[in-house]
């Protein structure tokens, strides 16, 4: 766990630290937490230590009533950790939301040698931008507050739409993403996520200008939350960037097809000369 300071506002970060070698730090999406990364950190660890975070809000991290979980500000919070875990050079893999955050955080703090995004929220996708509005609005959250701790049956269906293919969803998957999204102060967070969803969107623009860091894109091919042409804009965007098709998978090929992402991450991360100072893995 570490406490990094905000706006005069300490929150732990909680995090699970696998493996040993250069440092490698895992972003969850939104609803999320370091439980999505289980089949990925077994191998990463075995050539890095990675960091597996659950953000203040998210995961297993519980946050106040009214905490900002926008994504600047969760940027600046990983941020503040790297400061304090003393980390001088940090690849960072961030999935969905998580995504985006990992972009604010490479665009503020140079100490991140490379990005991996796996369909990432980005200003050239608009899908669920309509279901967006609808629960920043006062009958919106209303009823996310209401509905979310009685949502259990809703779940499988949710994960669903999520996968390319249903019949991959392992054991203990859906129990994993109950157990994070019916925790008492999720609802609450989600929507102190939301209100800053469109301030955060429209300042992504200016954040990928200043990243410096070379890229990789992961997307599955039938992604159905975040669309798969924005990948486009976001390869022009980002300097030094690829962008690695996933065939059938949806939306979250970091478990669905964790071999095929595995390979894909650590081809990638072994491409990138090792900074100076940095001892190889």
């Amino acid at each position: 766990m570490a406490h990094p300071e905000i706006s005069g506002i300490a929150q732990e970060i909680r995090y699970l630290k696998s493996g040993s070698g250069p440092p490698l730090l895992l972003i969850h999406g939104l609803l999320g937490g370091s439980f999505c990364w289980r089949f990925n950190v077994p191998v990463f660890a075995k050539q890095y230590t990675t960091f597996a975070v659950d953000l203040p809000g998210f995961g297993e991290n519980d946050a106040p009533r009214h905490f900002d979980c926008s994504m600047q500000t969760q940027a600046n919070r990983l941020s503040a950790l790297l400061g304090e875990l003393e980390l001088e050079s940090v690849d960072v893999v961030g999935a969905s939301w998580g995504g985006a955050v990992a972009i604010f955080l490479a665009a503020i703090n140079r100490k991140v040698r490379s990005l991996v995004l796996a369909a990432p929220v980005n200003p050239w996708s608009d899908a669920g931008a309509g279901r967006i509005r609808f629960l920043n609005s006062r009958m919106g959250g209303a009823l996310l507050r209401l509905a979310l701790p009685i949502s259990r049956p809703l779940h499988l269906t949710a994960l669903h739409r999520m996968y390319g293919d249903p019949a991959r969803i392992s054991p203990g998957t859906l129990d994993g993403y109950s157990s994070t999204v019916l925790r008492r102060s999720t609802a609450h967070n989600v929507l102190n996520t939301l209100r800053q969803w469109e301030l955060d969107v429209n300042a992504l623009p200016a954040a990928i200008s200043h990243v410096k860091a070379p890229s990789l894109l992961i997307w599955g091919t039938r992604d159905g939350a975040v669309t798969l042409q924005s990948s486009n804009s976001l390869v022009q965007a980002l300097p030094d960037c690829k962008l690695a098709l996933i065939e059938g998978a949806g939306h979250l090929p970091f478990e669905e097809t964790p071999d095929e992402f595995n390979r894909l991450v650590l081809n990638f991360l072994q491409r990138i000369p090792i900074a100076s100072g940095r001892e190889p893995a």
